[in-house]
């Protein structure tokens, strides 16, 4: 199933005109499991400049993300204006797993190696809904897209020289 989603996202981006791939490397990049590390692959391996791939998958990942988190911490503020004991709700397993994270690794490790068992669209407002800064979680998501982004384009750029 997955294989599929990764099929049909690189024949959208390499059934685009090259002046569109830019744009629908950031789109497909909005989605959760794709972002920035497989907007990048995908973009290199139809063609794109790796560069070029690789600026468009963090847009589309950076704008997602950071929305969420902009939303999260909106959230957070005002449910914790509204309620008295703002750690009374029982968290999801989700929730429960990344606050392990959180206090094991600090929101860097979570932001860095997050990617590697949830998508940053996930992590991101779950780490501001339990109370780190989401202005840390800003700075770390960013550098953490930016690294899965330049990791995944010199693996997509290396694929791409394999396979032809």
């Amino acid at each position: 199933m997955f294989n599929d989603l990764i099929l049909n996202l690189t024949d959208f981006v390499a059934g685009l005109s090259p002046w569109l791939q830019a744009f629908g490397v950031a789109l497909i990049s909005l989605i959760p499991f794709v972002e920035s590390y497989l907007g990048t692959f995908i973009g290199v391996l139809v063609g794109m400049n790796p560069w070029l791939a690789l600026v468009a998958a963090v847009i589309g990942n950076t704008i997602c993300t950071f929305a969420l988190i902009a939303a999260a911490s909106r959230t957070r503020r005002a449910v914790i204006a509204r309620r008295q004991d703002p750690e009374a709700a029982a968290p999801s397993k989700r929730r429960q797993r990344i606050a392990g994270y959180l206090e094991r690794f600090g929101v860097p490790g979570v932001s860095l190696l997050g990617p590697l068992a949830l998508p940053s669209q996930f992590t991101a407002p779950t780490m501001v809904a339990l109370g780190a800064s989401a202005r840390s979680v800003y700075f770390w998501m960013g550098i953490s897209i930016v690294a899965w982004g330049v990791l995944f384009g010199f693996f997509g750029n290396w694929a791409a020289g394999v396979l032809v």
